[in-house]
């Protein structure tokens, strides 16, 4: 008898043990991070480097890991985007794109990844806010004089963005189709020089990120007429948003982070979460302010859903257009 109680002693000994061992185990499982996560971004400066600087220290103190931000600029962000496809699925390398990266999927043919099935959403970050801007000697002081104006010149007037197929082409040319205006396209280097070619007066406007534009809208060199952003911007309250005249325009694609597809889902919800903590502190949000960023988080499912939606949307804009894909 000693002998049966001593068996099922052991046995019952057995079977608490491995039920205490499988939450360990899980819990080891999901143990991220649990050393170094490299976060890619494009060229240092931009507004995505900007974003990715903002985060990373965040993350690595709430985690107690390094989180390391690798400038991988070039090709439109493909590069970068090439480099995350071909990365190990477990959370230890993250890129955050911009708009760039739906505007690639839909004006190229053949990419080097499948914007689809090579990766997996993390999270939204947010939008940067757009302004419509033209030199004051223009003559249009409100967007509805400026859309007048444009329509009783068709094919006259002139738009500068940083470059044919930027996002910066991409959001006039919706802004085009909204207002019913026809113009022409002359794309620049880059963001500044597309600013600076409506200061000079050699264009009539573009439409581009409020931040860059702010130190001329305060020196009255240049004038914003409509910011792109749902609602008005608090940084200039009296500007109307372009929705307010335009109801079917929409602003551009968004910022966010992605992850090698197969990355497990329970990872990529801590970093969401994380991000959406990151960006409610006060500080942060300051410093949003200042430079005319939207933050906007979200769930991996919903990221995942916004990405396509966008693909979509920018397809449809190079159809309308009529840009060649690549």
């Amino acid at each position: 008898m000693n002998s049966i109680r001593f068996a099922l002693s052991g046995l019952l000994l057995a079977a608490c043990s491995s039920l205490v061992a499988v939450p360990a185990a899980a819990q080891k499982k999901f143990d991220y991070p649990n050393r170094a996560v490299r976060m890619l971004a494009g060229a240092f400066g931009s507004p995505s480097d900007m974003l990715a600087r903002t985060l990373a220290p965040k993350m690595a103190e709430s985690w107690g890991q390094p989180v390391v931000v690798e400038n991988r600029p070039g090709a439109a962000g493909t590069i970068a985007a090439s480099m995350l496809a071909r990365s190990t699925p477990d959370g230890y390398t993250l890129l955050l794109i911009s708009a760039q990266f739906t505007i690639g999927a839909a004006l190229h043919a053949s990419l080097p990844y499948d914007p689809h099935k090579d990766f997996a959403g993390v999270t939204q970050i947010g939008f940067s806010t757009s302004a419509l801007l033209v030199n004051p000697a223009l003559g249009a002081g409100s967007l509805r004089d400026f859309v007048a104006l444009a329509r009783s010149k068709p094919g006259q007037m002139l738009f500068s963005s940083g470059g044919g197929g930027s996002s910066t082409h991409l959001s006039a040319e919706r802004f085009n189709f909204a207002a019913g205006i026809k113009a022409v396209h002359v794309g620049f280097k880059g963001t500044p020089d597309a600013i600076l070619e409506v200061v000079a007066g050699r264009t009539h406007y573009c439409l581009v990120g409020l931040g860059s534009a702010l130190p001329l809208v305060k020196d009255g060199r240049i004038l914003p007429l409509a910011v792109s952003t749902p609602q008005r911007s608090p940084l200039l309250p009296d500007v109307p948003a372009i929705a307010e005249q335009f109801p079917g325009f929409g602003r551009d694609g968004s910022h966010s982070l992605i992850a090698p597809a197969g990355t497990p889902m329970a990872i990529r919800e801590k970093v969401s979460r994380e991000v959406a903590r990151i960006f409610a502190l006060p500080e942060v949000k300051q410093r949003m302010d200042t430079i005319a960023y939207q933050p906007a988080p979200t769930s991996p499912t919903e990221r995942d859903a916004i990405l396509r939606e966008q693909i979509r949307t920018f397809r449809e804009i190079v159809a309308r257009v009529g840009l060649k894909k690549q």
